[in-house]
């Protein structure tokens, strides 16, 4: 794993190269942990890079009790899952920004009472909160991952792991 990127600047953020879909989910349980009500993790990354892995591991992180069987919600946009904190699980692969909004009262999850993860949330990065998680993740070897975060306002700088 490689340690904090950009030292001394005002924007902290971290690379970690993780070595396993196993490892990435320990790392996102490990985030999770740190995490309160009304956070909001924007995961950016192509089909395939373990965005999926990265929510499941965020579940587990938050008590969802079959953390296994979190999948992306592709056709149904929103899954809601139940712990210690509610996570609400949004993929906008399929939708622009309008049609996002116009589907649902976004604003309710954004800032709710658990953590909201938004996949391919690039699409969408104008409706998002002033201040958030931004998580990348990119293929880095077979089973590597090549993940950055990033805290978007002042919120998430102690965060950052």
């Amino acid at each position: 794993m490689i340690g904090n990127v950009g030292a001394g600047s005002a924007r902290e953020h971290k690379i970690i190269t993780t070595h396993s879909p196993e490892e990435t989910m320990e790392l996102a349980s490990d985030l999770a942990k740190k995490l309160n009500a009304g956070d909001l993790i924007a995961l950016i990354g192509n089909l395939g890079a373990g965005k999926t892995m990265f929510v499941k591991g965020l579940a587990k992180g938050l008590g969802v009790k079959d953390h296994s069987y979190v999948n992306s919600p592709s056709f149904v946009i929103l899954k809601e899952y139940e712990g210690k904190r509610n996570l609400y699980h949004f993929d906008v692969y399929r939708l622009e920004a309008e049609s996002f909004c116009d589907t649902l009262d976004y604003r309710k999850y954004f800032y709710g009472d658990g953590v909201t993860v938004v996949e391919w949330a690039d699409k969408i990065k104008d409706i998002l909160p002033e201040e958030y998680l931004e998580i990348k993740i990119e293929h880095a070897g077979d089973t590597e991952r090549r993940i950055e975060i990033n805290p978007v306002g002042n919120k998430f700088q102690e965060t950052v792991i």
